[in-house]
């Protein structure tokens, strides 16, 4: 079975007496173990399409199963669970907390799974360490450059462990090496199993997914292996 299978979804957004069809009955299934890239204009619905995936919003209408559980319909409590349990998030602009150390951030997710601080903490370390911040786990997001702070960002997606990663823009903020080697990163994950949905302008950037999902007009205009 598919890890994500997506039927007719659509997103209505009512602005005054307009109603904004940013995502309109998109189907879509993604394997287990799949590195796809949503990729469109300003204006597509990639980004909707991503935050519906993630559980950062719900759709108007249509049905979306994760892991074989609808989670359209399930109440803000529960989704929430699920969205802590099954999904690590890495954003564009990081959404570190700068008041937190580097590994205080990356433990974020397994405070809110109830995991104790040695425990969490030892977890955190341990991460930063795979993604070549070792030397950082003291440092605060203001003491680190943009590519570390993006990898902090990754570190903490990974957290809890989750089957899916959901990317926006990851490499947007960065320069071109720092990009290049955030991606290095996510081939290595994807390499090891791990299912990754991310959204990107830049073809360059997709060209690392195994596979290419257009978007245009709120409807996939085409989907191609990578």
């Amino acid at each position: 079975m598919p890890l994500i299978v997506v039927r007719q979804l659509t997103r209505e957004y009512r602005m005054g007496a307009q109603v904004l069809r940013a995502l309109d009955q998109v189907d879509l299934d993604v394997e287990q173990g799949e590195f796809v890239a949503l990729l469109g204009s300003s204006g597509s619905g990639k980004s909707t399409l991503l935050t519906l995936l993630g559980l950062l919003d719900r759709p108007t209408a249509g049905t979306y199963h994760l892991a074989g559980l609808e989670v359209a319909g399930l109440d803000d409590l529960t989704l929430a669970h699920h969205r802590n349990q099954t999904i690590g998030f890495v954003f564009q602009s990081f959404n570190l907390l700068n008041g937190l150390r580097a590994d205080e951030n990356v433990a974020l997710p397994l405070r809110y799974a109830g995991v104790p601080r040695p425990e969490r903490l030892e977890r955190a370390r341990e991460l930063l360490r795979r993604v070549g911040l070792g030397d950082r786990v003291g440092h605060l997001p203001t003491e680190l450059s943009g590519g570390q702070c993006q990898r902090v960002a990754l570190a903490r997606a990974l957290a809890v462990d989750p089957p899916l990663l959901c990317a926006d823009e990851p490499t947007g903020n960065l320069d071109s090496r720092s990009g290049a080697e955030i991606l290095d990163l996510f081939r290595e994950l994807h390499a090891a199993g791990r299912t990754i949905v991310m959204v990107t302008h830049d073809a360059s950037v997709a060209a690392a997914a195994s596979r290419r999902v257009r978007l245009r007009d709120g409807r996939i205009a085409e989907d191609l292996p990578g």
